[in-house]
């Protein structure tokens, strides 16, 4: 599942005693985080490959990318309200439904004149559903399992949020590139976004049998203001963690060069030769990431992961912030070799991959380790991961002036430059938690 896919709120307790007669996780877990990916990837990869397809400026593009990934950033706010829910199975099919009415949407807006204004606010909502489909997603997931069997089952999470981008970035970006030069810009996207619309549909309409209901043993729901007022305790007991500012500094700048990077990349992959980029095709784009960039992707995370466990997050943590920055590297050999063998830039674009999920795991541990022990830590993990998330928005958001301002290579060069400051941050931020966890204490509102 995506970095920023952590509960606010605890999820209802589990009937554990009724497990052996409960439908078998397999038959929902799988398609449950298929769900989660497929419309993640949609916002944040498909819809800047049809942008760039649609000539829309660069700074357009970034300047709304990053008001599109921004509700990942802020959900922590409203999540715990949707404890009030009667049915956490409910806002699950509901939110996959409402996400695919406003995929569709962005279907319909191809063919329409002011295509870019109705797309973006389609998009928005689809944000919107997705973020918050996310967190009753995972809350089921926490509510139907013990801890063995959310271990167990944690690996069929990530393979199939996987999925979501190997079919995004390699099965529909390869349709897409297809469609474009057989029938036009707003039939290929408009068949694009009404397969991930039709999709979602089919989703929702199975986890209607599929998904369990969750069990609440809890005699007295809570109100909208218990929850409010959990929410504001559980804001200041994050803010008064010792050495918090300057972890929330670490967190925003961790990802200041990836996020710009994985940002502008793309569009400079699809830019014409003439104006400085690679004048890659929409299909060549997705074979490349969504075939060997995406298994590159998964073997990183997984020797990250291994990696970070053999060295410890202390000695771990300069190599884990190299390796998030092999984006950048990879990123400014394309821009000054220009290359135009497909096996050379595929071998780079791995190479990128590879980097981001290796380094990734540097900035998850982080918060697992570091800023989320404590009273409630599921709570402060999600408003980690929410700060990470609002960084990465901001840093997308400005990615595309300073492309403009220096041109693609040195924005390149200027990439690598932005790991210096967390290199420095990294002498002086806490690597252990100052507030560890208490054993006997509830971790969770």
């Amino acid at each position: 599942m995506s970095s920023e896919s952590a509960v606010l709120t605890s999820p209802s307790a589990a009937d554990t005693t009724a497990a052996s007669a409960r439908r078998s996780p397999l038959t929902w877990v799988p398609s449950l985080y298929f769900a989660q990916g497929l419309p993640f990837f949609a916002v944040n990869l498909i819809a800047q490959q049809m942008f760039v397809s649609g000539k829309v400026p660069t700074d357009t593009i970034t300047h709304w990318m990053g008001i599109l990934s921004l509700a990942w950033g802020i959900r922590w706010l409203w999540s715990p309200f949707l404890e009030l829910a009667p049915s956490q199975k409910g806002v699950v099919i509901t939110f996959q439904w409402l996400g695919s009415l406003g995929l569709a949407a962005v279907a319909f807006a191809t063919h329409q004149p002011s295509f870019f204004a109705v797309s973006v606010a389609a998009l928005l909502a689809v944000s919107v559903f997705s973020s918050t489909h996310d967190v009753s997603s995972d809350g089921i997931y926490m509510a139907q399992l013990n801890n063995r069997e959310q271990a167990e089952y944690a690996g069929w999470q990530g393979a199939f949020f996987n999925v979501a981008r190997y079919a995004s970035a390699g099965g529909l970006l390869i349709l897409a590139g297809n469609l474009e030069k057989a029938s036009g810009f707003a039939t290929a996207w408009s068949t694009i976004f009404g397969i991930c619309s039709v999709l979602m549909l089919v989703l929702g309409l199975y986890h209607v049998w599929a998904l369990p209901k969750a069990t609440d043993v809890r005699t007295i729901k809570p109100t909208a203001q218990d929850v409010a007022k959990t929410l504001w305790h559980v804001i200041a007991d994050f803010l008064s963690k010792p050495g918090v500012w300057l972890a929330i500094v670490f967190i925003l700048l961790f990802r200041a060069s990836e996020g710009q990077i994985q940002t502008i990349g793309p569009i400079f992959l699809r830019a014409a030769r003439q104006a400085g980029g690679l004048g890659l095709t929409t299909d060549d784009v997705g074979w490349a990431y969504g075939t060997a960039g995406t298994i590159a992707f998964i073997v990183g995370t997984m020797a990250g992961g291994y990696f970070a466990a053999w060295l410890g997050l202390r000695r771990a943590m300069l190599w884990l912030i190299l390796a998030m920055n092999l984006p950048s590297v990879a990123f400014v050999f394309l821009s000054v070799a220009m290359p135009t063998n497909f096996a050379v830039i595929a071998s780079a674009l791995s190479l990128e991959m590879f980097g981001y999920g290796f380094g990734f795991v540097g900035v998850i541990l982080y918060l697992m380790q570091v800023v989320a022990p404590g009273k409630f830590r599921t709570a402060h993990y999600s408003i980690g991961s929410g700060v990470m998330g609002l960084g990465m928005s901001f840093f997308r958001w400005i990615s595309g002036d300073i492309e403009t301002a220096l041109g693609y290579r040195n924005f390149f060069i200027w990439g690598l430059l932005c790991a210096v400051p967390v290199l420095i941050l990294l002498r002086f931020v806490p690597l252990s938690a100052a507030t560890p966890a208490e054993p006997n204490q509830p971790i969770e509102p």
